[in-house]
């Protein structure tokens, strides 16, 4: 697990009745005896494929209250894992109890707008994961439709590689590979309208359904968080340029001026008080911001 530094993941925390099965970059999963999955959001925060060393407080709370609230926006497009929300003490508001799932091997990634890692694609090609675009664009344009761009879940340490639909075909068969997309898209579309209607633009986000017990596709991990999406501010957006957001590019922007190289030759560096405290009002903001409470 290069992307956790020379000291490796963190140990995981004893909780009675439940066994730890795996570290990953923000969760800690364990099984109890009944066969369920009790999923725990850390306070860690990862970034250009790394773990930083620093946590930022609150945020693995934010993450699972944030999700647990845009669950219930969008349960009758498409079921969740969620069994329960009565967890252990020791990990009460920042863990779910949940169905294990098969997770499909693709992270199902929507953009309405046009940013990020895409961008690069788009001013040499016009082209996005394969799917052509109007010329034109700049750095923040909204798109004619949102765009449904996969891209392959790494391990730990790894980069995540976007693929075309024609890839996600071969991997998973036509008829998965379509009904991941539609619900993907439809997921979007309903909480880009709800994010509207309270001053934030959602930007793009990522997915990631596998099957339950019944064969039924079911949304797992998270969902519509600032670990998982961009969200900007409505009032501020400008196409051209960054757009202030409530998520980590604060924290990615820091970095990248930073003397990190990012290339795994030195771990990355500790988080000074000032990114901290930023970043973590910019999560509790996005929480507060689109659900109207404190969590």
């Amino acid at each position: 697990m290069s992307g956790f530094g020379p000291a490796g993941p963190p140990p995981a925390i004893a909780i009675p009745g439940w066994q730890h099965i795996r570290t990953g970059k923000v969760r800690d999963l364990y099984r109890n005896d009944a066969g369920h999955i009790l999923m725990v959001a850390s306070d860690r925060i990862s970034a250009f494929d790394w773990v930083l060393p620093t946590p930022i407080p609150n945020k693995g709370i934010v993450l699972t209250q944030l999700s647990l609230w845009w669950f219930k926006q969008i349960a009758d497009i498409v079921p969740n894992h969620v069994i329960s929300t009565d967890v252990p003490q020791e990990v009460n508001k920042r863990a779910v109890i949940c169905e294990e799932l098969t997770m499909f091997p693709v992270e199902c990634v929507v953009r309405g707008y046009l940013t990020g890692s895409v961008l690069l694609s788009y001013k040499e090609s016009g082209t996005v994961c394969g799917i052509a675009l109007p010329p034109g664009l700049v750095d923040g344009s909204e798109l004619p439709e949102p765009i449904f761009t996969p891209a392959m879940k790494a391990e730990v340490g790894e980069h995540d590689e976007n693929v075309s639909f024609d890839r996600v075909i071969d991997l998973i068969g036509i008829e998965d590979a379509n009904t991941l997309r539609t619900l993907s898209i439809a997921i979007y579309k309903r909480a880009e309208s709800i994010a509207k209607g309270r001053g934030i633009i959602l930007a793009d986000t990522k997915f990631e359904f596998g099957r339950n017990s019944a064969g039924v596709i079911t949304l797992g991990d998270e969902a519509l968080t600032p670990d998982s999406s961009r969200f900007w501010q409505l009032t501020e957006w400008k196409p051209g340029q960054a757009q202030p957001s409530y998520d980590k590019q604060f924290l990615r922007d820091w970095l990248a001026k930073s003397e990190w190289d990012k290339n795994g030759e030195l771990p990355p560096p500790e988080l000074s008080r000032v990114v901290i405290a930023e970043t973590q009002s910019k999560y509790t903001e996005s929480y507060l911001r689109i659900t109207g409470k404190m969590f």
